[in-house]
Formats: structure tokens, C-alpha cells, sequence
């Protein structure tokens, strides 16, 4: 199994851990010391190494934060970790709802005479911390940069990750890394900028066509790069990882070990650009210290790699009718076990399997979610072998994950009903559907960001008075992360949609203590045909690339509207004629009756 279900931490193990952090803070002479979720690379995939968050306090989500004082932990936590953040962490660390309580607001009550905060600058970008210092204003409280006082206390702190890179196929990355080099290099000079420091590691594997291994789920490799206007590269990366890329890299890539970077950041001739958002504060300090200008600007992988080329929107377009298959196989098998006859984890482990049997899944694009009943309601719930629950009658089942193949990324929610749903469920499955055909069919003007679009998928529940706390869809790499920046479809996504740019569709509905409902698509933005009589000069619309039927058992068909219908029929007849092709004969009578018109 790619999938562990051991529990990767207890609330018990965070109490005699927070003291001791407390200890050194009061050797430091602190008042405080901010533990993030990220590494020094700023991505959202951290390494064993770098799972500080996690093991002091227990909480095992992707994205929060710890600000430890000497009388109160603070463990802030957004919409979707509120519920799974109380069952983690003990009663010394206290549960903040973030973004919605700012941790300035926080510091200023919980300090109100001041007081000195520890930061490590390099697990902290620039534009935190000269948001957090402005925010501070007044207040008292100033923060410090410090070595990390979390790596001084884990006495059995793993090492730093070796996995070996390799090259990723001209034909599948659709563009030489050496074309892509000159191309942000005279991007580079038409800016005026010298060099850009390149911190993101999905930035530098898609730069130079490589991937790696360095963390679970995403092929990523931890390094940092400095490409320069004409091209060259500067890579800082451990040499143990480069072993068996030949040539592939070529005369224009100079590699470095790692401990290299801050005092190659010195000698460069600026102005050297940075990107704020994900640059260590570090970085910057190296900069100023060594008198190099430094220009701030986005970091010039990010959009290029966001606008997938033809050969990656292709490979993403056959990963997902093989990964669509593989689910739809699972799906099958399910339907014929009897209710309370499986667990959680009996059905991670058949969906793997059904990956697995395609003969090229690489990995899971992330540890699957699923979740049997009042476990829904827990939106990034992991089952380990202490919450394992059965599949019973009378609940739904929510299961949310992916493949990672050399040809894409995929990701796909579905909720089923175990035996005969309620009214309730019918009915809120119905607008979670509703939401996601919304944006399935949506044609909008050129020019529009993801925030613009968010609430046309919460329109049908909003109505009926309901809501989900996270955001509608986020990007997704090819063979990379996931989770890609800068698109999103949220109240915060601000990056224009793009042709090229590949994000899910994910809308949901949460009753705590009784079910979570969420269905997902991935989609991808391409440019809408002219349509007579428009006057709009140009318009986008979003191209499916997830095949898999819906329950049909959970679809209230008189709350649909009649392009709703026709939309879930039309979609439907497509997963049978892509998808039918692929299956078994068990599967294939399965999906014929899953995919019958409503």
C-alpha cells in the first residue's frame, strides 16, 4: 500500500513537547515562538523533516500554524480543519479560526503588554512577515528572527530528503527545458532584472523537466535554483539527487550543494527579482546583507507553469479517462458489497488497487480521503487504524482521491449513498450538484479571476441557507502538485483565469456529526467558440476532464432545471461512451445503469 493508516501522532505527545518549547523560549528570552506548517521551500508538501507543526501539537492538516506563548498555545486553523483540529491536539493548545481571527488581533489581546516573537526566517516568506510587523504596529509586540527552537528540542528529528530526480519526457512536458530557460530569461531582461531566486520546488521541476521524490504524494525534488537573463541556471541542489540525470540538465545548469545558496546569493549582480509570496524571508536577508538590489516581482515560473501547453492539457486528458476507469471499477465493486460489510480502510485499499492495476500509477496525488458517515462532516479527514468505521446503511460515504501518472495529475470527489439515503441527503447533494453543473457550464468574459466565478457555485445553497468553509477549486500541476497556485476559484482567488490553467470543481455541504457531501470535478480552462448575436470580444468557458457518474440515487431530479438535467444527461452519455470502452464486463453494466438518463 502507498497508503499508511498508522496515526502519525497523539494528542498526549504535544503537552511535555510544548514544555519544552517553552523552555527554550525562556533561554531565548522570548515571549512567543511562531511554528508554521511550511518547509523552507514554501511549498504545501513538507517532508518528514519538516512536519514541526505536526509533531508538537498533534494537528496533521496542510495548511495552520502555532503561535506558542508562555501561557496560552495557539493552534490557528481555517474552515477546513475546525473539526479534525479538536480531535487532535490536547487541551494545552487552543484551536484558533483563521483567517477569521487575525494572529496580530490574536497577539495584541494575548500580549497586551507586549512582548517579543520568535521566527525562523527561512520558514516564513516576506510578505508574512511585513504583513504580520505592519499589522504589529502599536501594539508592542515585535518579532525576532531565531534559529528554530522546535529543531533544538526533537531529539529524533529525521534527516533531510535524498530521493533521487528524473527527467520528465520531452513529450509529455510539451517544451524543452533549455526553451524554457531563454524564454523566462528574456522575460527576465525585458524587466530589467538580472536573476531571479527561485524557491518553489514544483517551479524548479518544471523548469528544467525534471521530478522527484522528495516528498509524499507530489514528485517534487527540494532545492532552490537563480536563473539568470540569459538563460543559465544556478541550481542548489544535494548531488545525491542528481545522480542518474546524465546530461539532461546540460552545460547551461551549474549545480551546487545546498549549503551553498545564502552565500551564492551575495555574489549575484542585481537587480535580483524575488517573489514576496513565497520567498524565505531569509533570502531577502542574504540580499540586503551582501548590498545586492533587490527587485520584488512573481516568481517567473509560476504563470507559464499554471498555462498548460498542448501536450500536458493531452496527458492530462488520458491520465484521467485511465484514472476515470479505475474508479469507475472501484465503484462497481462497491455497489455489490453489502452495507457494513467494508471499512474505511477496506475501500482506500480496493480504490488502490484498481489504480495500482492500470499498470501506471506512480503514486496518489494525496493520502485518499474516506470518509463513512458522521467522518464526512471532517473535510480533510485521514483514517488510521483508531478511526476506522464501517460503510452502514442509512449514510453516505465521501471519498476524495487521486493518481499521480507521468501523463497528469488527477483528482475526484464522489458521495454515495450506503442503502436508502434520506430526503435531507437528497436534497443537499442535489445543490452541491447544482453548484458544480453551474461552473461545468459557465462561459464568462475574458479577463475574470477565480473570485469572480466562486459564488455561482454556492448560489443553490445558499438559498436553502447553506455554505461550505473552503474555497470552490484550486489549481492542479501536470505530474506535480496537487495543489497548484496562482489559480483558484475562492472569495481570495484574485489570479486572472487562463486558457491552459487546470483547477477542480468542488463544491460541498457539511453537517457535522452526521455526513459531509462534496463532488469534484477537474476542469480546464480553454477559449469559448463565438456564439451568434454575442457582443462580448472574448469569453472562456471550463472543458471537463473528470469521468465518473454521479449517484444517481442521491439526484433529486425535480430540483434540477431543465439545462441542469440536460447538462448531468448529456455528461453521463460521455462517461458511458469514454469510459464503458475501458471496464470489464462487471464494471460495464454497472456504469449502463449508473449512467442511465434521470
Amino acid at each position: 500500500m502507498l497508503q499508511s493508516f498508522k496515526a502519525t501522532s497523539r494528542p498526549d505527545q504535544g503537552p511535555p513537547r510544548l514544555a519544552r518549547l517553552r523552555e527554550e523560549m525562556a533561554r531565548e528570552g522570548l515571549d512567543g515562538f511562531w511554528v508554521p506548517r511550511a518547509d523552507a521551500h514554501q511549498g504545501e508538501y513538507v517532508a518528514p523533516r519538516d512536519e514541526r507543526l505536526s509533531w508538537l501539537t498533534g494537528f496533521t492538516g496542510s495548511a495552520g500554524f502555532a503561535v506558542v506563548l508562555p501561557s496560552v498555545a495557539g493552534v490557528f486553523v481555517d474552515g477546513r480543519y475546525r473539526v479534525q483540529v479538536k480531535a487532535q491536539v490536547a487541551e494545552d493548545f487552543t484551536p484558533v479560526d483563521w483567517p477569521e481571527v487575525k494572529p496580530s488581533d490574536w497577539l495584541r489581546e494575548t500580549l497586551p503588554n507586549g512582548g517579543v516573537v520568535g521566527i525562523d526566517p527561512w520558514l516564513h516568506t516576506v510578505e508574512q512577515v511585513e504583513k504580520l510587523e505592519t499589522a504589529l504596529r502599536g501594539s508592542g509586540v515585535s518579532l525576532r528572527e531565531t534559529a528554530n527552537l522546535v529543531d533544538r528540542i526533537w531529539q529524533d528529528q529525521p534527516a533531510p530528503p535524498l530521493g533521487r530526480a528524473r527527467a520528465h519526457p520531452l513529450d509529455l512536458a510539451g517544451e524543452g527545458a533549455a526553451e524554457k530557460r531563454a524564454r523566462l530569461g528574456r522575460e527576465l531582461r525585458d524587466a530589467g532584472h538580472r536573476a531571479a531566486v527561485i524557491t518553489l520546488p514544483d517551479s524548479i521541476c518544471w523548469l528544467l523537466n525534471i521530478r522527484g521524490s522528495d516528498v509524499p504524494r507530489a514528485p517534487l525534488a527540494h532545492g532552490f535554483a537563480v536563473l539568470h537573463e540569459d538563460g543559465r541556471v544556478d541550481l542548489f541542489m544535494a548531488e545525491e539527487k542528481l545522480e542518474g540525470l546524465g546530461d539532461h540538465l546540460g552545460p547551461e545548469v551549474a549545480a551546487h550543494r545546498p549549503e551553498r545558496f545564502a552565500a551564492a546569493l551575495g555574489e549575484l549582480s542585481g537587480p535580483v527579482r524575488i517573489d514576496p509570496a513565497s520567498a524565505p524571508l531569509a533570502v531577502l536577508r542574504a540580499l540586503e546583507e551582501a548590498g545586492v538590489e533587490v527587485a520584488r516581482g512573481p516568481d517567473p515560473c509560476v504563470r507559464p507553469k499554471a498555462c498548460k501547453n498542448a501536450a500536458e492539457i493531452r496527458g492530462a486528458g488520458e491520465a484521467h479517462l485511465r484514472d476515470g476507469a479505475a474508479v469507475c471499477e472501484f465503484l462497481a465493486w462497491l455497489a455489490d458489497q453489502p452495507a457494513g460489510s467494508l471499512t474505511e480502510i477496506d475501500a482506500v485499499t480496493k480504490l488502490e488497487e484498481s489504480r495500482r492495476a492500470t499498470g501506471k500509477l506512480e503514486d496518489i496525488s494525496f493520502d485518499t480521503i474516506s470518509c463513512a458517515g458522521p467522518h464526512g462532516a471532517i473535510m480533510h479527514y485521514r483514517v488510521t487504524e483508531e478511526t476506522n468505521r464501517p460503510l452502514k446503511a442509512g449514510e453516505l460515504y465521501l471519498v476524495d482521491s487521486g493518481g499521480q501518472y507521468l501523463d497528469g495529475t488527477t483528482d475526484i470527489t464522489r458521495t454515495l449513498a450506503i442503502g436508502t439515503p434520506t430526503e435531507e441527503m437528497r436534497a443537499c447533494y442535489t445543490r452541491v450538484l447544482q453548484g458544480l453543473i453551474t461552473l461545468s457550464r459557465l462561459r464568462w468574459p475574458a479577463g475574470l479571476a477565480g473570485r469572480d466565478l466562486d459564488a455561482l457555485a454556492r448560489m443553490p445553497l445558499w438559498l436553502a441557507g447553506q455554505d461550505y468553509a473552503h474555497g470552490t477549486g484550486h489549481g492542479v500541476g501536470a505530474y506535480l502538485s496537487v495543489h497548484e497556485g496562482p489559480q483558484k476559484i475562492a472569495r481570495a482567488g484574485e489570479a486572472e483565469l487562463l486558457p491552459g490553467m487546470i483547477l477542480s470543481n468542488e463544491p460541498g455541504f457539511y453537517r457535522e456529526g452526521a455526513f459531509g457531501i462534496r463532488l469534484e470535478n477537474l476542469i480546464v480552462v480553454e477559449d469559448a467558440p463565438e456564439l451568434p448575436g454575442g457582443s462580448v470580444a472574448k469569453m472562456l468557458r471550463f472543458h471537463t476532464l473528470t469521468y465518473v457518474p454521479f449517484e444517481r440515487r442521491l439526484v433529486e431530479a425535480e430540483m434540477l432545471h431543465g439545462p441542469e438535467r440536460a447538462w448531468l444527461n448529456a455528461y453521463h452519455a460521455l462517461v458511458r461512451s469514454k469510459i464503458g470502452p475501458r471496464l470489464g464486463s462487471a464494471a460495464k453494466t454497472w456504469l449502463d445503469a449508473a449512467t442511465a438518463p434521470i
